[in-house]
């Protein structure tokens, strides 16, 4: 499966966040994950981790997040670089426009959010 595009890309939508995977293993990747995230404008996620580093590339808009206990904002052409095991909250820093990044992770990564540990359906 050569080409996966983000018209045929399946829906997932979670509190301000909507993801559309393009590269992950339901859709032909065998090694990495890729999905395409929208943030609604003041949308903020959960803290959570995940087992495998994870990277974000704003596409549009700014982001604000926090990483382990370190602030850092991002604005478009940015990469925003969350090592395996650390704690992530990320939110959209304009309270009027969504932002756009592109997620690159490993493929089999699993989330942690709480006492809840998973893999996420964006990234099956």
């Amino acid at each position: 499966m050569p080409l996966s595009t983000l018209a045929d890309a399946p829906v997932f939508a979670r509190d301000g966040f909507t993801f559309r995977p393009l590269a992950v293993p339901s859709r032909g990747s065998s090694e990495l994950a890729v999905w395409a995230l929208e943030i609604a404008p003041g949308s903020a996620s959960e803290v959570h981790s995940m087992d495998r580093e994870e990277v974000f590339v704003v596409v549009s808009g700014k982001v604000s997040a926090t990483i382990a206990d370190q602030e850092i904002s991002a604005a478009s052409g940015d990469a925003v670089i969350v090592p395996a095991h650390h704690t992530l909250r990320i939110r959209n820093a304009c309270a009027t426009t969504p932002a756009t990044l592109t997620a690159v992770t490993s493929a089999g990564m699993r989330a942690t959010v709480g006492d809840a540990t998973f893999p996420p359906p964006w990234a099956r």
